[in-house]
């Protein structure tokens, strides 16, 4: 399930960085008494009682304003609130209620989201009657905080929650395999998805960047249900400029952490850039299975060794994701195409593959005996014994003397023997090392 997506809005200078920054846990807005100092949005993941939410902050909405900046802003702001699943209306507890804010409650209305109105500034010495007279922007009740004392954080983050409850899905749990076409703009990643499902379903158009939003395709091919889930490309930080697309490039990455497996699309033509492995490794990082679909490789001339030096260069750049197969497609004609699914299936039965214990301690006794770990701080590692603890990422735990002195090099070493006996095919493979001792945090 997608995760929760909170925007904080309101007219400038309210504090909405700095409650941001409180929720978020450390101080990653800018924050400046200067009205418009946040003209883009930032977004942090966060966690309130294991309960985990992706918060935007945005730049301050002034209504009706010729300012070019305040316009860019405000339209940021109303992206950023058709996005999320629950807004936190910001206002300023000490001055009022303005013709600004009654504009922004009008807004929000229209826009028939689930509404916090957030009275920001109200402080030990403050006058808390002030609270009432927000009562009169239609919002509900308003919830007191001062984020510069953080005063009032906890029960706002618990209303948040609350709110979660009213809005998510949580009907029956989704059992299709879940599929992000990720990619840069313009490498076929509508297309391939058209051909995929058989019909044009997503809009095809040589205009990078025409898919601004993720948009789920559920389908079904011999009983295995399928989503698949189309994202705007992601492009270089530098060459965001629209403020829509920024949103896009969110919603990419949402669509990551939803996903089991990432068809990470390349263009056979340009070969592996410096935005697919940026690409690539958000899908690694998250523990994600991958599949490198080569596209346009019917526009490659080709010879004995073209697809062996192409593989050669795509390793290379992407070393820290070896275990992700390479298919070579064409959307245009279709060629092997059709082998796309195939491969997801398998990487996605990999990914849920379970070890038995006693195997797995064979293995892992036998490449000990090969490959003893070397002394660090004076003291040699030991391997008690392992059990693998998840599935969809696989997930090991292995108990051991001292977990501080494992070397990544050989936890790699170890992880190279478990694929040797289980191959892994697509997908990451998660070792944890704790002491035997040590509990568990």
């Amino acid at each position: 399930m997608a995760k929760p997506i909170v925007t904080i809005v309101g007219r400038p200078n309210v504090g909405k960085s700095t409650l941001f920054n409180r929720i978020a846990g450390k101080r990653i807005s800018i924050v400046e008494d200067t009205p418009g100092v946040t003209r883009d949005r930032i977004y942090a993941e966060c966690e309130w009682l294991d309960n985990h939410f992706t918060l935007i902050d945005t730049g301050g909405i002034e209504p009706d304003t010729i300012d070019t900046i305040f316009a860019q802003m405000r339209v940021q702001a109303e992206v950023a609130i058709e996005m999320a699943d629950v807004v936190l209306f910001m206002v300023d507890g000490k001055e009022g209620v303005t013709a600004a804010d009654t504009e922004v409650a009008q807004m929000l209305r229209k826009a028939k989201k689930e509404v916090i109105l957030v009275v920001n500034k109200m402080d030990k010495f403050v006058n808390n009657d002030n609270i009432y007279e927000f009562y009169n922007l239609g919002i509900g009740d308003p919830v007191s905080i001062s984020s510069s004392e953080a005063l009032g954080i906890g029960d706002l983050l618990d209303e948040i929650i609350f709110r979660f409850d009213e809005t998510m899905n949580t009907g029956e749990e989704d059992d299709s395999i879940k599929i992000a076409v990720i990619g840069k703009p313009n490498a076929g990643k509508s297309s391939i998805i058209n051909k995929i499902i058989g019909e044009d379903r997503v809009i095809v158009s040589d205009i990078p960047g025409t898919t601004r939003d993720a948009i789920d395709t559920k389908f079904e091919i011999n009983g295995q249900k399928y989503t698949i889930i189309d994202t705007a490309g992601i492009r270089k930080k530098s060459k965001v400029l629209e403020s829509v697309e920024k949103y896009s490039v969110l919603r990419a990455f949402t669509a990551v952490e939803r996903a089991d497996v990432c068809l990470l699309v390349i263009d056979a033509d340009k070969g592996v850039t410096e935005q697919d492995i940026r690409i690539a490794g958000y899908s690694h990082e998250n523990n994600k299975g991958m599949i490198i679909v080569v596209n346009k490789w019917d526009l490659i001339e080709k010879d004995n060794s073209t697809f062996k030096e192409f593989q050669e260069d795509v390793r290379k750049a992407l070393a820290y994701a070896t275990y992700a197969p390479i298919l070579t497609v064409s959307a245009l004609t279709g060629q092997r195409v059709n082998k796309v699914l195939d491969a997801v299936d398998e990487v996605y039965n990999f990914r849920n593959l379970r070890v038995s214990t006693g195997v797995l301690n064979d293995i892992l006794t036998e490449a000990v005996l090969m490959n003893q770990p070397r002394t660090v701080k004076g003291k040699r590692l030991k391997i008690y014994y392992a059990t693998q603890v998840a599935v969809n990422p696989p997930k090991f735990l292995v108990f051991v003397n001292d977990s501080t002195i494992v070397h990544f090099s050989y936890e790699r070493y170890l992880e190279n023997k478990i694929r040797e006996s289980f191959e892994y095919k697509g997908t990451p493979i998660v070792i944890e090392f704790r002491s035997k001792n040590e509990k568990k945090l």
